[in-house]
């Protein structure tokens, strides 16, 4: 306890004790009334005499509920590395100018708004991209290349088979059009010149062959373009990524 300073006395039953921290009268008459204010605004107190706020801790349909947050993915990262120079089966894949490729048409992980299940291949050939749908709500979008007008596929699929640096055959009707092509008749070996390039998918329906393929390319600068012959191209870079990603029978929507 403390001593009392000197000259002074011990207060008798009843007196105000003054100490060296005096309260107001002010201060005291503000607290009273800030609890007032609680009660007037609806609050309640706790047995202890603190002020609780009764507040709604229910969820409108109004706010629409989190979702997870978006994936990370190791080999979905800056475009100077995602698009660096890389050596492939003995091929060397060349660096791609990702700068002259617009942004959107890039690798990039988004939020899928497809409505298919995971492991679904989606093309848009409007937007030109491509997305794989992933579990919890996300999907790797990339940018594709399509077919001219009056080369162009779409219905629902799958993806039969794949082949990594595949042969490249033209058909008869392309060699019509183009007779140069007569020396690849029999199938052009995979490499850095071939259209289909690092990768090819083969698209089938009801078991049978479309004549479509989901593949790469060495056109960097056809990506979001409308020039090919009626399959959908992707930069060498992203399609060696797709076909890492996917299994045999994956779904195949083209739109």
């Amino acid at each position: 306890m403390r001593e009392l300073p000197q000259g002074l006395t011990p207060p008798r039953n009843g007196d105000a004790i003054e100490t060296d921290h005096p309260l107001s009268r002010r201060a005291v008459l503000s607290g009273a009334g800030a609890l007032a204010l609680l009660s007037a605004a609806g609050c309640s107190t706790s047995g202890g005499g603190m002020p609780v706020l009764e507040l709604d801790n229910t969820v409108t349909g109004s706010v629409p509920p989190m979702r997870p947050a978006i994936s990370v993915d190791k080999n979905i990262t800056s475009p100077d590395l995602m698009y660096a120079a890389l050596t492939d089966n003995g091929f060397n894949v060349p660096e791609v100018p990702y700068l002259k490729v617009k942004p959107e048409f890039r690798r990039q992980i988004v939020v899928d708004t497809t409505g298919e299940a995971p492991g679904t291949i989606v093309v848009h050939l409007k937007e030109r991209m491509l997305y794989l749908v992933q579990p919890g709500g996300d999907a790797i979008r990339y940018g594709v290349g399509i077919g001219k007008d009056g080369f162009r596929w779409s219905g629902r699929a799958n993806i039969q088979y794949g082949r990594e640096w595949p042969t490249w055959t033209p058909p008869p009707e392309m060699i019509q059009r183009k007779p140069e092509l007569v020396k690849w008749q029999g199938g052009q070996p995979g490499g850095l010149t071939n259209p289909l390039g690092a990768r090819a998918l083969y698209i089938y329906q009801d078991g049978k062959d479309t004549g479509y393929r989901i593949h790469g390319s060495p056109e960097w600068w056809s990506i979001g373009q409308a020039m090919s012959s009626g399959c959908v191209r992707l930069i060498n870079q992203d399609i060696i990524d797709l076909y890492s990603r996917v299994s045999k029978k994956n779904p195949v929507v083209v739109m």
